[in-house]
């Protein structure tokens, strides 16, 4: 299968919603680390484009004291597969995160 063509418009679009989802995400993580927002308040919005299409491991590095290695550990632990995105975590999966990082 391949590519749809895209008009330089088109292109542009992307780009800018690329660009816009990077920023947020950005700012999600900046408000995770400084503790303006929680685990489970961000897991709560995994309905949002912006937060579902984050990767799980990514979430977790965003957390005070945890990096790589621990986050890799965690998700292992509980079962989560390495590229596991945040909108394709079931509740057990999500309790789990919880109980361990909440």
């Amino acid at each position: 299968m391949s590519l749809p063509k895209l008009t330089a418009e088109e292109k542009l679009q992307a780009l800018e919603k690329a660009q816009s989802m990077r920023k947020q995400r950005a700012q999600i993580r900046e408000q995770l680390k400084s503790g303006k927002l929680t685990l489970r308040d961000v897991l709560n919005q995994a309905d949002d484009e912006v937060v579902g299409r984050m990767r799980v491991s990514y979430l977790l590095q965003s957390l005070p004291q945890i990096g790589k290695v621990t986050s890799r550990r965690i998700m292992e632990e509980i079962g989560i597969h390495e590229n596991r995105r945040v909108q394709g975590l079931g509740p057990r999966q999500i309790d789990a995160l919880l109980k361990k990082l909440g």
